[in-house]
């Protein structure tokens, strides 16, 4: 993330993050939560929560707590997910549920949650806001919330289904486990702003537009990334099983050889290099590379028109340069 950009909002998020009220006792409680949030990330949610509510005439001061609100969930959703997939390591770092057990990271994420939580509240003492405005903030953060995790449930069943899922139901899944808390991020930075209805129902479109661009990138860049600047191994998510646009492109679009080949990739608990490279092949035999990267083209340049519909300001600048640099990465 283009650190002039991240600099100008990030100081406002870690100062909250510090503030949070995480006491010293109980040890097993705190100490897993403060652990996860030191750990960092690319604070992109609640970045967008002080970028959308000044692009919509909003202090950022106003969305100080909304954008804490935001993160704390955002590592809400990691912790218990790391549990789920019984992954080992989380940004580079030993996974919580490792580091200590399953039961204290069931216990830290949902107290992350319960903070996040406590955040929103503090819109509800500020009399500058009318009901119908705290309303609109709450339920658009619950909202998101409960979609990620129809998107989780959608994730786990479809790992257990006989069928291989289509394209058309892998996005309804990201949609939920990826796009959701950033459709929320954006929103909630509108609604603390007192932005307009059609100025919300924007920032939705832009959050739909990006967060699905971003993962279905994260797919195509788990093939043919740098693995040392993407920070993992090249096809590690066929290594792993997971579903991604491109394999399921490519099984719609394969005659039946090249599905069966890339079913039993799929389904090996041992995939070589090789393996990897016959796959990216195959893939490539059938166009699915370059056409998902067009469509990965077409959901950004939807933000960027959307984008284009607020009026000019530093905001709406730092808003498509973030967009740019998301777009334009290779890790």
């Amino acid at each position: 993330m283009p650190e002039n950009i991240i600099h100008k909002y990030r100081g406002l998020i870690e100062e909250g993050l510090q503030a949070l009220p995480f006491q010293k006792k109980p040890d097993s409680l705190y100490k897993p939560c403060r652990y996860i949030l030191e750990n960092g990330g690319k604070r992109i949610r609640p970045v967008l929560t002080l970028i959308t509510c000044g692009l919509c005439r909003g202090e950022l001061a106003q969305a100080v707590d909304a954008a804490i609100a935001i993160e704390l969930t955002h590592n809400f959703t990691l912790v218990h997910d790391d549990i789920m997939d019984q992954a080992e390591s989380r940004r580079g770092k030993t996974s919580i549920h490792v580091k200590w057990d399953d039961s204290t990271a069931i216990l830290a994420g949902d107290e992350l949650f319960v903070q996040a939580c406590r955040q929103l509240t503090r819109y509800s003492a500020d009399s500058s806001y009318t009901p119908e405005q705290i309303h609109l903030l709450y339920s658009t953060f619950f909202e998101s919330v409960h979609t990620v995790c129809e998107g989780q449930a959608f994730d786990m069943e479809y790992g257990k289904r006989a069928t291989v899922i289509t394209t058309k139901e892998y996005l309804e899944m990201i949609r939920g486990k990826t796009v959701a808390l950033l459709r929320g991020s954006m929103i909630m930075g509108g609604i603390v702003a007192d932005a307009e209805e059609e100025e919300l129902h924007r920032l939705g479109e832009i959050a739909d537009s990006v967060g699905l661009a971003f993962q279905i990138q994260d797919d195509v860049l788990d093939l043919i990334a740098d693995p040392d600047k993407f920070g993992k191994q090249r096809g590690g998510d066929i290594r792993e099983g997971k579903m991604t646009y491109p394999m399921l492109l490519g099984l719609e679009r394969g005659n039946e050889t090249d599905r069966n080949q890339l079913l039993e990739v799929m389904k090996s608990s041992d995939v070589t290099d090789s393996d990897i490279d016959q796959t990216i092949d195959l893939l490539n035999r059938y166009s699915v590379i370059k056409s998902v990267r067009e469509v990965i083209d077409s959901y950004y340049q939807t933000a960027f028109r959307v984008i284009n519909r607020f009026g000019d300001s530093v905001y709406k600048e730092d808003l498509i340069n973030l967009i740019h640099f998301l777009k334009n990465r290779d890790y």
